[in-house]
């Protein structure tokens, strides 16, 4: 059980460090302190075989020209926001925008593309990176004062913890983005994997990908996961929401329960379970319909469908949405999220 350091390259002359955490199980997680962004998770199959279960990159200039947001953290808004701007207690701000007419991710220089800095509990296994995102950074108003902490367990549990504050009211929601792949060293796509989801609702999105703010009930249709189904549903659907995202799934779903067994992820030929705990209000579901093959992932083509995210957060674009969980946080108040990934296997 121990945390080593190692040198990844360089950055506008400062240094990139990976740190690597292996516990007692040998359960391996490596990130960085680029966009705190996890490179590998390495776990064992059912037959005791330990490999990568997560998508990313040999070498710093691939993430920072070929990227997809691979394992990083993205703030400080995940998702959309509509028009890349909002109103906030009277006064509009103005976004970065990076996704045609919308900001997505925290913009163009988020907080996965940035250097944090890193203290690392070799004693805990983890490993908490901190920042201040300046008053007016990518649009956004207030001096915010955030760190994300890292902790490896001996039971393969992989928890992220998330701490901001704020000293003027702003907008804060936060999210990994890690792409996952249980098959090991991305040996197949993610379409036969099978997801199980507490969650009664999803949201709907317009053609230009923002929320529309209706909450549609999943019942008859490919977005209900509530007693399992395979990605590849979603992809070979015809439903218009599976369609317009790049056939398969790039929803918000709203949870029914936290922290209660509420997302699980498995994959039949290697016996892989993901079981994904949160406080967060829901999980945007991404099937990996737009990643390009311009590049390889460790060895891999990259290609549609080779991983799938499940990024635990609050719904995107609630700033303009009253019905959404609110995103806003006031001057002074601490905003704490937590999101728990435990990995087994099943027989």
């Amino acid at each position: 059980m121990n945390v080593t350091r190692a040198p990844f390259g360089f950055i506008n002359n400062q240094e990139v460090t990976l740190y690597t955490l292996t516990n007692n199980q040998g359960m391996i997680v490596s990130v960085l302190n680029y966009g705190c962004i996890i490179t590998k998770i390495i776990v064992p199959d059912n037959k005791g075989s330990f490999e990568n279960v997560v998508l990313g990159f040999d070498k710093l200039e691939d993430y920072i020209e070929h990227s997809p947001f691979f394992g990083a953290i993205c703030g400080r808004v995940a998702g959309r926001i509509g028009k890349g701007e909002f109103d906030l207690n009277g006064k509009i701000y103005t976004l970065a925008k990076n996704d045609g007419e919308n900001h997505l991710h925290g913009g163009i220089h988020g907080f996965d593309k940035v250097l944090w800095d890193a203290k690392v509990k070799d004693e805990e296994l983890t490993v908490q990176f901190s920042r201040t995102s300046p008053d007016g950074e990518e649009g956004y108003p207030g001096n915010l004062e955030m760190k994300v902490t890292y902790q490896l367990t001996n039971e393969n549990e992989l928890i992220i913890t998330y701490h901001g504050t704020s000293d003027e009211d702003t907008l804060v929601n936060v999210t990994n983005h890690s792409y996952f792949n249980l098959s090991g060293d991305l040996k197949d796509d993610v379409l036969h994997h099978e997801l199980q989801l507490k969650s009664n609702a999803f949201i709907e999105l317009g053609d230009d990908l923002i929320p529309t703010g209706q909450i549609l009930d999943v019942d008859d249709t490919p977005f209900d996961f509530r007693k399992g189904r395979k990605i590849l549903d979603g992809v070979n659907s015809s439903d218009h929401q599976n369609i317009l995202v790049g056939n398969g799934y790039d929803h918000p779903f709203m949870l029914s329960h936290n922290n209660q067994q509420e997302i699980v992820l498995t994959e039949p030929m290697s016996g892989r379970k993901l079981i994904i705990e949160t406080d967060e209000p829901s999980v945007v579901v991404y099937s990996g319909n737009m990643l390009q093959e311009n590049t390889q992932v460790y060895g891999v083509q990259s290609r549609k469908h080779l991983g799938i995210c499940l990024e635990t957060q609050g719904p995107p674009d609630a700033i303009h949405h009253e019905q959404f969980p609110t995103m806003t946080l006031k001057k002074g108040e601490e905003y704490v999220r937590s999101t728990k990934y435990t990995f087994s296997t099943i027989e």
